[in-house]
């Protein structure tokens, strides 16, 4: 999709949800079109307007990309037959790989709807505190959405107004910290703004965008000009463990009892969602979750022809990170003779039956329509984690290990062990990198994060994460045997390995192509970029 069509695009994008109470969040039916000059008059109008930034302008992101970059590329998922994932995990991805140009075009069609969320809201006459707030709420989709930007192309080009690249889409790109700084930003100034409470079920909170600031001060402390440079920046080290913090000590959330309720239709914008997108029950395509089609194993789960899961796998290296008896893998991953009461509910359950030489995705399957009736085909009806408690527990414990080799930092400590106790695991009572990586891999694996993990150690050990990547062995496919009673993955001697190609392994590996059609239609993306001038100050008065 070419850059202008993108951003032409998105001025045309309709605002067509009408929130109604918490219990039906996005489940109105599409009222008439509504253009700007009758519509930003009151609150509602501007609940109105925001309610596409939680689904629509996701979709493309969601559909594929989500798991096939995040999860895929990080070598989390081993799916030979999927062009959605293949190309993430072998690092042969180019400019036209699907699922990669629908991602650019899906973030910046958040980046610009949420332009015209801003731009709408800020010229009406409403008073400037209920402003405030859902621009706020714009603000926290643009930031997050450039991080993406950000953490996945480095240099992109930064929007706050579609009309002007709908003028000249020829426009240079800004170089990555001052993009960081943009998010970084729009964060600060939604944590401000936002609600300390949720006005609906499933609208972000000030504790939201702290969440989300903890993920971006962290990744930012590890920016400079030397890649290996081995150390980060202890001002956003410290930044990252007080977003962190405010959200464990002073916000509404809590972890779930259960980590396999996470993930269970009934438990949508629970008390550890802190971000999700929100999916429309029986909902047209494109504010709909694909996501169960592409991982369900077959038919016999969802009840219809949409089930391709069979070969989107666990791959040999994420299965040897999972400790025996941690409940976390089964509610990842199906391994044969696992049994789900949730799924085939009028039969008594399903109870997974395959040879025990491989595993199919878990997370994202709810079962059919029979099961729950928010379901239909090719859309589970899950909301889509994009931040959850439990990550900030993470975030907190990486920003409180800082650059040291070793924490017994009491709130890192509580934190991790929290999710391990929750997980059936021990306790820990000191902590070091290699733990709280384990720990990020296996609580938010199939949620498309792990990559970003690794991005994130890349700004300053990039060597470190190569030989990392070098050291997965993609290029040969393991034959293995799995027990799921006590999570043992092992090599099965009585098959040979095989091989398989996979791309050039080096620095060029953290930053992803632009996508061809936005390279033909603006130049001045292969052209080094130019320091973004911005306009405002920084908030200050957060912590």
């Amino acid at each position: 999709m070419k850059t202008k069509n993108i951003f032409h695009r998105v001025l045309l994008i309709t605002l067509p949800f009408i929130w109604g109470s918490c219990s039906d969040f996005l489940e109105n039916e599409p009222q008439d079109r509504i253009t700007k000059e009758n519509f930003y008059k009151s609150e509602s109008d501007f609940q109105a307007a925001t309610g596409p930034l939680y689904n629509k302008v996701w979709f493309d992101f969601n559909d594929k990309f989500y798991y096939g970059l995040g999860d895929g590329r990080s070598d989390n998922l081993y799916a030979p037959y999927s062009d959605y994932v293949y190309p993430f995990t072998d690092l042969t991805e180019t400019g036209l790989t699907g699922p990669l140009v629908s991602a650019w075009g899906s973030l910046y069609n958040v980046v610009q709807q949420s332009n015209n969320v801003i731009i709408g809201i800020t010229d009406s006459q409403v008073s400037a505190t209920v402003k405030n707030k859902y621009i706020a709420e714009a603000r926290f989709m643009r930031g997050t959405a450039y991080w993406y930007l950000a953490s996945l192309w480095g240099d992109v080009i930064i929007s706050t107004d579609p009309r002007e690249l709908v003028k000249n889409p020829i426009v240079n790109k800004n170089p990555l910290k001052d993009v960081y700084e943009f998010a970084m930003r729009d964060l600060e100034y939604a944590a401000k703004y936002l609600p300390e409470t949720a006005g609906q079920s499933g609208r972000l909170t000030k504790y939201s965008a702290f969440g989300m600031l903890s993920r971006v001060y962290l990744s930012y402390s590890g920016i400079s000009d030397n890649p290996n440079s081995g150390t980060r920046n202890q001002e956003y080290l410290d930044l990252a463990k007080k977003a962190a913090e405010k959200v464990i000590t002073a916000g509404p959330y809590k972890l779930m009892d259960n980590y396999a309720d996470l993930f269970k239709i009934d438990n949508n914008n629970n008390s550890e969602s802190m971000f999700a997108l929100q999916w429309v029950p029986n909902g047209d395509y494109g504010v709909n979750n694909t996501q169960q089609a592409y991982f369900a194993i077959g038919s016999d789960v969802t009840g219809d022809d949409a089930a391709w899961g069979y070969w989107t796998r666990a791959s040999y290296n994420v299965l040897q990170e999972y400790e025996s008896k941690d409940a976390r893998r089964k509610a990842t991953w199906m391994g044969d003779d696992d049994f789900y009461p949730e799924i085939n509910k009028s039969n008594g359950g399903y109870t997974v039956d395959h040879s025990k030489d491989f595993l199919t995705v878990k997370k994202g399957v709810v079962g059919s329509t029979k099961d729950n009736p928010k379901t239909t085909r090719m859309n589970s009806g899950l909301n889509t984690y994009m931040l959850r408690l439990g990550e900030v527990y993470l975030n907190y414990a990486e920003a409180a290990l800082g650059n040291n080799a070793t924490t017994a930092d009491a709130g890192a400590i509580t934190a991790i062990n929290a999710l391990r106790l929750r997980a059936g695991l021990g306790a820990k009572a000191t902590l070091t990198y290699a733990d709280i990586i384990h720990e990020r891999r296996v609580e938010l694996c199939m949620e498309g994060q792990y990559w970003y993990d690794l991005i994130r150690r890349a700004y300053y050990k990039q060597q470190e994460v190569i030989n990392y990547v070098t050291a997965q062995n993609r290029g040969v496919i393991t034959p293995i045997l799995y027990d799921s009673a006590t999570n043992a993955v092992s090599v099965d001697a009585s098959k040979s390995t095989s091989a398989r190609a996979i791309g050039v392994i080096d620095a060029t590996i953290f930053t992803l192509p632009y996508p061809e059609s936005e390279l033909v239609q603006n130049p001045l993306l292969r052209e080094n970029p130019v320091p973004y001038q911005f306009t405002e100050e920084r908030i200050k008065d957060l912590f």
